[in-house]
């Protein structure tokens, strides 16, 4: 039977994360506070720790407040102790309050008026608070008569993106299944090579792939662009494909092609449909390589109109000043849908790696 943990424990760590947004946002937690109570928490740690120590060398005992103690730090038969799950409960905040502490700073500033960046104001939402930032972005500002190219920086992206996370997969899942299927010369040598790439810092790449794509005439084009991303993204692609592949028995191929499928049917019916959560995560690592990528956008593309949002957001950023709310508006914009498809795609990208992990 499982054990099914208390209903308090599941509430815990989303309780103290709204309490400590609440005191944040009323302006209880300053700066210096904020390094009182980091003290205080040392040092209730520390104590817990030395009482610990204490109460598990001491003998047994059978009632009174020692024993309170003692069963607060001992393990209850197969379940953890307490003070077990009261470690790991405080981890999980700890880690949580670390991730996502820069991402509500970011937030927060996108929300101020002006372009303050430094702040002693540890609120989430400031003191007059605006959107203005947002509308900057999008719309672009009346006042100065900036047009907003945000939604032209995001279809770009996405096109480019898109491009790249498909044509990665389609390549990666038919190369991925000769290497694993098929015994040919120079196969051993294959997955060494494409391991190879993977080591070449990507700065090294940025001369011949611009070589290449200015002899081509590809320069400032979608086309140019996917070439330029798949050259780093399919090597890695087949490796994970491959092993996933080496997990799934032969003999369910072997078992169709003797009910009459061809070995491309067998490919189509049987191996791609148990290989979902391993295309799911291709998918992701390609999408996620070309979503955020700057340096190699940055010397491929020099025409305004075809800017992804990684070349767009720099325009907020000069030699003398920054624009740092529309830089954080643009951010947290450009955030929100890629947080959620990994949300949304959370089960399929750990399974995916677990299994193709196995072999390979």
């Amino acid at each position: 039977m499982q054990n099914h943990r208390p209903f308090w424990e599941l509430l815990f760590i989303p309780l103290v994360a709204l309490i400590a947004i609440y005191f944040l946002q009323r302006g209880v937690l300053t700066q210096v506070n904020a390094l009182v109570v980091l003290g205080a928490f040392f040092a209730c740690l520390t104590l817990l720790l030395i009482v610990r120590e204490i109460a598990l060398r001491a003998p047994r005992q059978e009632q009174g407040i020692f024993q309170k103690i003692q069963a607060f730090y001992l393990p209850r038969g197969r379940e953890d102790s307490l003070f077990k799950r009261f470690v790991i409960h405080l981890a999980l905040i700890t880690a949580s309050i670390i991730a996502l502490y820069p991402a509500l700073r970011v937030f927060s500033i996108s929300l101020r008026p002006g372009s303050q960046l430094v702040s002693t104001d540890l609120r989430i939402i400031p003191q007059g608070a605006t959107l203005e930032h947002y509308r900057e972005v999008m719309f672009g500002d009346p006042e100065t008569g900036k047009k907003g190219n945000f939604f032209l920086w995001t279809w770009n992206s996405l096109i480019i993106t898109l491009s790249t996370a498909f044509i990665g997969v389609i390549i990666a899942a038919l190369a991925g299944y000769a290497f694993s299927r098929f015994q040919f010369r120079g196969r051993r040598a294959g997955m060494v090579f494409f391991l190879t790439t993977q080591m070449i810092p990507a700065g090294m790449l940025l001369l011949p792939l611009w070589l290449m794509l200015a002899n081509l005439k590809l320069t400032d084009t979608y086309l140019g662009m996917v070439i330029a991303y798949s050259v780093s993204s399919v090597p890695f692609s087949i490796w994970i494909l491959k092993g996933y592949y080496d997990t799934i028995p032969f003999d369910l191929e072997e078992a169709a092609m003797i009910d009459g499928a061809s070995q491309l049917e067998a490919f189509w019916r049987i191996l791609i449909p148990l290989s979902i959560p391993a295309l799911v995560i291709v998918f992701l690592f390609n999408f996620m390589a070309a979503w955020s990528e700057y340096m190699v956008a940055n010397v491929i593309i020099k025409d305004p109109m075809m800017r992804t949002w990684p070349l767009g957001l720099s325009e907020f950023a000069g030699s003398f000043q920054t624009s740092y709310g529309p830089f954080a508006a643009t951010s947290i914009l450009v955030a929100v849908p890629v947080m959620a498809l990994f949300l949304y795609s959370a089960k399929w990208l750990i399974g995916g790696l677990t299994l193709g992990s196995v072999k390979g």
